[in-house]
């Protein structure tokens, strides 16, 4: 199936992309979400107009990206949870759990799609989160997960 896309989306592509999916994929998960639409004689003129848009919108934004790296970089990240014997938490910490910290921290606002976390976060101490800014730039922050007060 020949889709063109109108979001990001991981390890696909960007919005304006052509794509070959899989009909299933296509069909059930990214037409219905709103991540693209089907290719058609119509729409790949609109196209050229979503990478145009896309082109500015990325020269535009990596200064501005380097900028919020620099931020990220300088950034204490401090997240409260509750925990168990052994410094096991109950549940984990999520990305959008990240993006809460790094706001109250003072920090840049993030969208949670924009952090990768190696692994689920489940025990207290410190842990690094990878922040995607820009499709050239990534920060890396520390996220410190320390017992809430019972």
């Amino acid at each position: 199936m020949k889709l063109i896309l109108t979001h990001d989306v991981a390890n696909l592509g960007a919005p304006g992309d052509v794509v070959e999916v899989k009909d299933g994929y296509g069909r059930n998960y990214l037409v219905p979400n709103g991540f693209a639409i089907r290719a058609t004689k119509g729409a790949e003129k609109q196209v050229a107009t979503i990478r145009r848009a896309r082109e500015v919108r990325e020269v535009r934004d990596l200064g501005s990206a380097k900028d919020i790296a620099g931020q990220l970089a300088g950034l204490e990240v401090k997240l409260q949870a509750r925990s168990g014997e052994g410094g096991r938490l109950f549940g984990s910490i999520t990305t959008a759990d990240v993006v809460d910290a790094v706001a109250q921290a003072g920090g840049p606002k993030l969208d949670r799609r924009m952090i990768t976390l190696p692994a689920p976060i489940k025990a207290l101490g410190n842990h690094t989160a990878t922040v995607k800014v820009h499709s050239e730039v990534e920060a890396t922050v520390t996220v410190q997960v320390v017992a809430a007060p019972r």
